[in-house]
């Protein structure tokens, strides 16, 4: 199996499925990208890692992770995308603990959450980018059209659109603060969707 690194390029509201993210993992010298749908609680997870200056009062189930792993002196080592069936990606994490290596598996969404706090690589198989990647010519600009919000979602995007980017950023603290993810993620996608990427 011949592996090939990934790297986080994105999240965006899923086209196909309700309620749903695409995560997109990215392979850089060719230019492909590894779009995996996740649920929202995990795009959400990912995103607050990314994003590191949005303090949440409460720990997040993968940081509570993070923190009951470094207490018991484990650490992981990588994370694998290695199998793809009927549309279904499956992944694994390899931890140690001292000389103690141990194979575990895991969702992808769980596995690139833990991937970002733990700093650890992500990587796949060439046989997945062939079957699932997509090829992009410019590495900034996929071919495809952004994700549109569904109908339920446009009276708050509507409202959203009318705010400046300072009101925005106290909107989001208050999102984060309440602990509503959710409504934090819609108004983080219409800071990005304006190009303010400080956040």
């Amino acid at each position: 199996m011949t592996k090939v690194q990934l790297f986080l390029k994105g999240l965006s509201y899923s086209q196909t499925h309700s309620g749903a993210y695409a995560l997109v993992l990215g392979e850089d010298e060719q230019n492909i990208r590894l779009p995996i749908i996740i649920g929202g609680f995990e795009a959400q997870s990912i995103a607050m890692a990314v994003e590191n200056e949005m303090k949440v009062p409460r720990p997040l189930t993968h940081d509570l992770f993070k923190k009951f792993a470094e207490t018991f002196g484990i650490e992981i080592v990588e994370v694998v995308i290695h199998k793809l069936e009927e549309g279904v990606f499956y992944s694994y994490i390899v931890c140690t603990m001292g000389d103690r290596e141990e194979i575990l598996d895991a969702r992808p969404s769980d596995a690139v959450a833990l991937a970002i706090r733990f700093n650890c690589p992500i990587y796949t198989t060439e046989e997945i980018l062939a079957k699932a990647g997509v090829v992009i010519d410019d590495p900034d600009k996929p071919k495809s059209k952004p994700a549109q919000k569904a109908t339920s979602d446009e009276s708050s995007s509507s409202n959203l659109s009318n705010k400046s980017i300072e009101q925005l950023k106290k909107m989001l603290q208050k999102a984060v603060d309440a602990e509503d993810y959710e409504y934090a993620a819609r108004i983080r996608d219409e800071m990005s969707k304006r190009g303010y990427s400080g956040m």
